[in-house]
């Protein structure tokens, strides 16, 4: 195995360590189900406000990126199909001096 695939199953094992520590902890948590969703619900709602600003800002950043992407390719595009008519417009006048000798 290469590095990324052992790197890759540490991280799953991680992530399986995880869930499996959190699924025990709510099955042996002291308090009731319904304070425990309550208190599950509290810190979901708190990482999303504290999460959510950044979130946005990543979004932003990317949805940026991706006009700058695109004005780059359109503007490549135009070169190309610049170039392709300043051929065809040469490959006739070409043709033209060579059929009327003009």
């Amino acid at each position: 195995m290469s590095r990324e695939d052992n790197a890759l199953m540490f991280g799953i094992g991680i992530l399986a360590g995880v869930t499996a520590g959190f699924i025990v902890s709510l099955l042996y948590a002291p308090a009731s189900g319904e304070e425990t969703r309550k208190k599950l619900e509290a810190g979901v709602t708190n990482f999303a406000k504290e999460r959510c600003p950044s979130l946005e800002d990543t979004k932003r950043q990317a949805l940026a990126t991706v006009d700058v992407i695109q004005f780059k390719i359109e503007k490549a595009v135009r070169r190309i199909n610049d170039a392709i008519k300043a051929k065809q417009l040469a490959k006739a006048k070409e043709k033209e001096h060579t059929v009327y000798g003009i």
